[in-house]
């Protein structure tokens, strides 16, 4: 069964996520791994990573797909969640994919997401996208998404003095 929920706001991002997370059963160091680009994915990571912290797993980035380069995601105080050692090993019981992979002129398909994900039998796998990236990169035929978090920013308001 396919349930859709329309929220607004960081809270409509962030409260389905942890919902999603905590519902799943998972143990403290568990590990929720995002896949995402560096630089405009790392925000939106380090927000779902907040929202998650209490839930004492270890989360962890992987700039694109590249595994060597995993950071282990660290609440630092008076800071937030920023990226820090790497982790001992790879585990995952929830992948992330972030949608900054799916944009134009990412060096990152489809296929290569389905095969990440077969490489972790069992692993549920959540999308995070704005502006229904996955579907206009045509991932949705190919990735199977346990949950999916497709957010808008519209409009922007912008107002300069």
């Amino acid at each position: 069964m396919t349930e859709t929920q329309i929220l607004r706001g960081v809270p409509g991002i962030l409260r389905p996520f942890k919902e999603y997370l905590q519902g799943i059963g998972l143990k403290a160091d568990d590990q929720v791994i995002y896949y995402g680009c560096v630089g405009t994915c790392t925000p939106f990571v380090e927000l779902l990573a907040i929202a998650v912290r209490g839930l004492h797993i270890q989360q962890v980035f992987v700039p694109l797909l590249d595994e060597p380069k995993a950071k282990c995601l660290q609440d630092v105080a008076d800071v937030g969640m920023q990226a820090a050692a790497p982790p001992a090993r790879l585990n995952p019981k929830v992948l992330v994919i972030m949608g900054g992979l799916a944009m134009p002129n990412m060096p990152i398909t489809k296929e290569q997401i389905r095969a990440l994900v077969a490489q972790y039998p069992g692993v549920k796998v959540v999308g995070v996208c704005f502006m229904s990236m996955f579907e206009k990169a045509g991932w949705l035929d190919t990735v199977s998404f346990d949950l999916m978090i497709d957010a808008t920013i519209d409009p922007v308001t912008v107002t300069k003095r």
